[in-house]
């Protein structure tokens, strides 16, 4: 990015959008896996656009698809007309969510797609109550951000929901961090219970939950844990949302969605981010019964159109023909295998956590676990010098995080591996 542009930028984009790295980067072009910046620099791409490009950059499947629908001439029509792209993507994914007699109503983006969940659901129970998780990041508009359990993502108290507060599988710190694993489901369905009883007046409406916790830096549960909730969930009436915007789509490698872990089915599921690769598209898929609970007219006028819906078939499409799960869990292992042997031991590494090719590393000072958001900033910026770029999160900002294209080879997997390795170790002082 030139400084001209940055200025520009900072003169007419409000300050509260970040922009990454010191000397902020314009990304002008991309191929599979690289993306190369204004400057000529080229740059091997872990976070796809935060998870969103997960096919990759410049997909002839994906880019004849949009343009074969750009041929027609028409780019919307509305929802108030038939379109065929939309129909045929609805079919799939309602084939693929694992939720019987399943119906989906698209949207632009996550935020939207779950004030789309939390709309039917509380229309569902007729109630405002909502149970949510700490550390989740669930969107930015009224009733997302009110269950958002990360105060750095909060920019507003006010809340059209009543919120109750369940504990995340933090193991590094937290109530719960010191338990096993088992130890941990059996506390937390304890604590739902406890909450239940306590904090509402029993007409709950959902939960709702990230398999894994995305912006709350690649946090998850033992699996299982949902089960547990489920079990409680159901003697109650409650719906279970699955918020699927991250981990969806087969990328934490074992199960197409992060809620099969758990070997539960969600009465909602929202989905975001991969399935456009880029488009904006998003969604809600949820059992009939419960996502017919709108007594009004609603509609999205830009949600599901012909551009984006195409883009979506042609990325689901290349998605199953190519098994992308499965690479997802291959190269994932690359990656985690390759941190936790050559970082993990590091007393300024807490944890290298996550599934398939969704991976965190967190920070902390030496010793301890206190967060040390300031090298992780060293180790983003050292990743970014030696050609790759990856992501931030956590609740303390000290969480680097990975969400490469499921189209990552093996040969990148190794090559972002070893700059990744050389950046923590020179950061954190480790001689070569």
């Amino acid at each position: 990015m030139t400084d001209d542009l940055l200025a520009r930028h900072r003169a007419v984009l409000p300050s509260w959008m970040p922009l990454y790295y010191a000397e902020p980067i314009e990304l002008v072009s991309g191929s599979g896996r690289r993306v190369t910046d204004a400057q000529g620099r080229s740059y091997l791409d872990f976070f796809g656009g935060v998870l969103t490009n997960m096919i990759g950059y410049d997909i002839p499947e994906i880019r004849e698809a949009v343009e074969r629908q750009l041929a027609t001439g028409i780019v919307h029509t509305s929802t108030l007309y038939l379109i065929r792209q939309q129909v045929e993507l609805a079919e799939k994914i309602a084939q693929r969510s694992g939720i019987p007699d399943a119906r989906v109503f698209f949207t632009n983006s996550g935020t939207e797609a779950n004030e789309a969940a939390l709309l039917v659901a509380t229309n569902h129970r007729r109630s405002h109550q909502v149970l949510a998780v700490r550390n989740s990041y669930h969107g930015r508009s009224y009733a997302a951000m009110g269950v958002t359990g990360n105060r750095n993502w909060s920019a507003s108290g006010l809340n059209p929901l009543q919120v109750a507060w369940l504990h995340s599988g933090d193991r590094v710190r937290g109530l719960l961090a010191r338990l096993s694993a088992d130890e941990q489901v059996d506390a937390a369905v304890e604590d739902l219970r406890e909450v239940l009883a306590t904090q509402t007046a029993g007409d709950v409406a959902a939960l709702i939950a990230e398999p894994i916790q995305g912006v709350g830096g690649f946090v998850h549960p033992p699996d299982g844990l949902f089960a547990g909730w489920k079990k409680v969930l159901d003697e109650h009436g409650i719906l279970f949302i699955a918020d699927e915007v991250q981990t969806g789509w087969g990328r934490t490698g074992e199960h197409f969605w992060g809620y099969q872990a758990h070997g539960v089915t969600p009465d909602l599921l929202t989905f975001a981010k991969g399935i456009g690769n880029g488009f904006a598209l998003a969604g809600v898929v949820g059992r009939a019964e419960v996502l017919e609970s709108v007594a009004a007219i609603s509609f999205s006028t830009f949600g599901g159109n012909p551009i984006s819906t195409a883009a979506g078939n042609a990325v689901l499409d290349y998605l199953l023909e190519h098994d992308l799960q499965a690479n997802a869990a291959r190269v994932g292992a690359i990656l985690a295998d390759g941190l936790r042997s050559a970082v993990g031991g590091l007393d300024c590494v807490a944890e290298v956590r996550g599934k398939g090719l969704m991976l965190g590393v967190e920070f902390v000072r030496s010793g301890t676990s206190e967060p040390d958001p300031a090298l992780t900033n060293r180790v983003f910026e050292a990743a970014r010098e030696g050609g790759l770029l990856a992501g931030k999160g956590g609740l303390h900002g000290n969480v680097l995080r990975m969400g490469p294209p499921l189209t990552l080879t093996e040969a990148e997997a190794r090559e972002g591996l070893a700059i990744l390795v050389d950046a923590i170790r020179s950061c954190a002082g480790v001689a070569a």
